[in-house]
């Protein structure tokens, strides 16, 4: 490998630095560049005004009891199914009045059963949320005149709505019977897969925006680090053959730059982790168990280049940001060529891509706040629902009509919760 080429990049991307969560302040000291054409339109667009969704009143077990059994559920990456239900709950665009709703919510946490790990089990969510639709179905009418087509379900799994954290396992569940009329909003996104219905949102992982706000550091930090990654390159524990994890493609990075002075990688996780992606030109985002995780909301929020590897990913709001401009994809199996690839950008490339992530209009799109804020995932979320109305004649069933089959699934899902 050429080291030199890196001095030439060193030399023209550290003339921009990072621009911070705090968008509009940012942006006044550091160069933008605004998301052209429609899609740019899209990400400013305003939903209030465009859809009213009206929220089920579930008992407390759904969700609210949930999380006061584990607090833990507010800040790990699935938490945007509680922060949906807190923002919907508040929103402008709720409606108390079902009849005059475009949408109807449905608030289950079924991300919020953790390992002492941290670590969400989905083997429960399928009984819960038949339980909950069970529930709706009973007691309101607006279910059934649909069989959940004017409906949808934040189902931030590894794999959505299959509830199942290994894909093949995934895989052979499917997505929940119920569900299959449903639009589902979902971390989850490839494309061809049993496990993203068509008409599906996806959304970015849950990031904490305090945590990363509070580990902001000068904005003309210079940008020393050329590659950067923080995370495992083999999971022992449920891969102990190797080459089923990530489908080998961190096993290849490990494998291929653990000795690049290029490649700043480890499986340790310092302190400094947010400090490190301002400091970095690529951060490398590829997939592990599933295509997704937050380093993708990291690197933008950070200004980090994301370097995606993951075949077929379909990532966050697809239809309003330009990945294509703002990132970089690898196929999985050049992972061993990735020297070559990142080294032969050209300078202005790279500057263009910083520029496009600087604006504040894309950082915002992947975070959760508290309180909300426009432009945000929320209302991100809300714009894509907006988009499919009004809904179209097949979304009403005929008197008597039935599409769903209830019994359908494992035996096990089957059981009450």
């Amino acid at each position: 490998m050429e080291i030199w080429k890196w001095a030439l990049f060193l030399v023209a991307v550290i003339l921009l630095g990072e621009m911070g969560i705090d968008a509009k302040k940012m942006s006044q000291l550091h160069p933008t560049e605004r998301i052209s054409g429609s899609a740019g339109d899209v990400l400013d667009d305003d939903p209030v005004g465009r859809l009213k969704v009206f929220v089920y009143e579930l008992p407390s077990k759904y969700n609210k009891k949930i999380l006061q059994k584990d607090p833990r559920c507010l800040t790990h990456m699935f938490a945007a199914e509680i922060f949906m239900h807190r923002f919907l709950l508040s929103s402008p665009v709720r409606t108390l009045n079902p009849e005059e709703a475009d949408w109807f919510y449905t608030p289950v946490y079924s991300t919020c059963d953790l390992t002492p790990n941290g670590l969400p089990l989905p083997f429960k969510s399928p009984r819960m949320m038949r339980s909950a639709i069970q529930l709706i179905s009973s007691n309101w009418p607006y279910w059934n005149r649909t069989e959940g087509a004017d409906h949808f379900f934040v189902v931030p799994h590894d794999f959505g709505a299959c509830f199942h954290y290994q894909e093949e396992k995934a895989i052979e569940r499917g997505i929940l019977p119920l569900l299959q009329r449903a639009t589902l909003v979902q971390t989850f996104g490839q494309r061809n897969h049993v496990c993203l219905k068509e008409g599906a949102i996806t959304i970015p992982p849950y990031a904490p925006p305090q945590k990363m706000q509070a580990h902001l550091i000068p904005p003309d930090t210079p940008r020393s680090i050329f590659v950067y990654f923080r995370g495992l390159f083999y999971d022992v524990g449920n891969d102990p053959e190797g080459g089923y994890y990530a489908r080998g493609a961190r096993a290849a990075v490990w494998e291929n730059f653990k000795d690049n002075p290029l490649f700043d990688i480890s499986t340790e996780h310092p302190t400094t982790y947010y400090e490190d992606m301002q400091r970095a030109v690529f951060c490398l985002c590829p997939l592990g168990w599933a295509p997704w995780s937050p380093r993708l909301v990291e690197a933008v929020i950070f200004g980090c280049i994301p370097v995606i590897i993951a075949d077929d990913i379909v990532l966050p709001f697809a239809d309003a940001i330009p990945w294509e401009e703002l990132g970089l994809f690898v196929d999985e199996k050049d992972v061993p060529n990735l020297d070559t690839i990142l080294t032969s950008i050209p300078p202005e490339v790279i500057l263009r891509k910083q520029r496009l992530l600087a604006n504040p209009s894309v950082k915002q799109a992947m975070l959760f706040p508290t309180p909300a804020q426009p432009g945000d995932s929320f209302h991100q979320i809300l714009n894509g629902l907006a988009r499919k109305l009004p809904h179209g004649r097949s979304v009403h069933l005929k008197p008597g009509e039935k599409v769903l089959n209830w019994t359908a699934g494992p035996v096990g899902d089957l059981k009450p919760w």
